[in-house]
């Protein structure tokens, strides 16, 4: 498993939420992405960085 996703599990993805649209987001490969609107998140250091403006366009 990738270093930057090692802490990531499903209870944390359920809690967290695309700050743009508020949708559920899923962990894919190094990121997390927005079901909805597919904005792609960074991890750091296994904290996931979501904030709007660090996200990556779909």
């Amino acid at each position: 498993m990738n270093e930057a996703v090692r802490g990531i599990d499903d209870e944390l993805l359920r809690i967290l939420a695309c700050p743009v649209d508020k949708s559920p987001v899923q962990l894919r490969g190094d990121r997390i992405v927005c079901t909805r609107c597919g904005r792609r998140y960074p991890i750091r250091d296994g904290i996931p960085i979501m904030l709007a403006e660090e996200a990556e366009a779909p």
